[in-house]
């Protein structure tokens, strides 16, 4: 790449959102050979099979997992034929090839000036590609990473609740993603008007704070988006009180919420950290 994926508009812009509010950047990573379908076809075919996920598109937004329809396709035959077999599929943690691994690290790498100064070290550098058929959905949920979604071909709206909402995502379903729950949430037709919309469109990225529930519409035509996230010491923190708190509900007390950044919960995750290194049964 022979310039840099944010130019200094979008950092500052980014600088202003980072670590706790969802909103749009742009990029300039549109037309990038890695990201065409045959290129994505081939990536699908060299990371291991456990690693893509698919299924078809016309799904309700709050989806039980075990629920989650085939589409009847291979992984090729999703790709190649996205634009009419209404499906949705994810490319995970694409950093397992070494040519996707390097652009992942040189985008994040730009990002360093304005996550380093917040939240620390960039931890566990991880990337994501999402391949979606007109108007398919990807139900609500919620991630554990820094995230920020760039959008490369077609048009999506993602709706974003607060992260910080108990009322939205429960402690019990915190505690039990931080068990090793699904990532899907129960959805309610009351949280609707909780929600902010943003429109994705090509050139346009964006940043969803570490356990923002969210849940993505696709626009009429294919969609290609790259996830790019990582990691804080703050984000597992925030995961460890949070099984920190499951320890507590299991001996019948009721315990409050991780706080928010800048509040780093570590009295509840220094607890959790003990208690897995004694074994105690979680």
């Amino acid at each position: 790449m022979t310039e840099n994926v944010f130019d200094a508009e979008a950092l500052e812009l980014f600088r202003t959102l980072y670590p706790e509010q969802a909103g749009l950047v742009t990029h300039r990573l549109l037309g990038h050979p890695m990201f065409e379908l045959e290129a994505l076809a081939a990536l699908a075919q060299r990371i291991r099979p456990v690693d893509v996920e698919y299924n078809r598109g016309d799904v309700p937004v709050g989806l039980d997992p075990a629920a989650t329809p085939s589409n009847g396709l291979s992984i090729a035959e999703t790709i190649r034929r996205i634009e009419q077999c209404g499906s949705w599929m994810v490319l995970k943690f694409i950093e397992q090839d070494p040519d996707y691994r390097a652009l992942l690290h040189s985008v994040l790498t730009e990002l360093e000036s304005v996550t380093k100064a917040a939240t620390g070290q960039m931890l566990k550098l991880e990337g994501f590609i999402f391949i979606s058929s007109p108007d398919a959905v990807t139900p609500f949920h919620f991630d554990p990473e820094h995230n920020i979604l760039l959008q490369l071909q077609g048009r999506k709206k993602m709706t974003v609740f607060p992260a910080s909402d108990e009322n939205i995502a429960s402690g019990e379903a915190h505690e039990a993603f931080q068990k090793g729950a699904h990532r899907n949430l129960p959805w309610h037709d009351d949280f609707a008007d909780k929600g902010e919309v943003f429109e994705l469109t090509p050139g346009k990225g964006i940043y969803v704070p570490v356990k923002a529930p969210h849940w993505v519409k696709n626009g009429p035509e294919p969609s290609i988006s790259f996830s790019i996230t990582w990691r804080s010491e703050w984000s597992y923190r925030e995961s460890d009180a949070r099984g920190f708190n499951a320890l507590l509900r299991r001996i019948g007390l009721t315990p409050s919420a991780p706080a928010r950044y800048p509040r780093q919960n570590l009295a509840k995750s220094v607890a959790f950290r003990a208690a897995r290194k004694i074994n105690l049964p979680m």
